[in-house]
């Protein structure tokens, strides 16, 4: 079996949807848990998906929400 060292993973292949679930089960798990580090991961995801995205977080949350609706 190989075994791949890797430190980074790329997100160019998952979709809106799965980004958005993702994000929002950290936050409600965060909630619900009282376990920082839940919330602490949906704030560095968020703040890297809108830089790549070179718009502010809460638009980028935004955007995220309009798209998956709109399917």
């Amino acid at each position: 079996m190989k075994h791949f060292d890797f430190d980074r993973i790329s997100i160019q292949e998952m979709s809106k949807d799965d980004m958005l679930l993702i994000i929002e089960a950290l936050e409600y798990t965060g909630k619900s848990t009282n376990i920082d580090q839940f919330l602490q991961l949906r704030n560095n995801i968020l703040q890297e998906l809108a830089s790549l995205a070179e718009m502010p977080q809460d638009r980028f949350l935004e955007y995220l929400k309009e798209e998956t609706l709109s399917i």
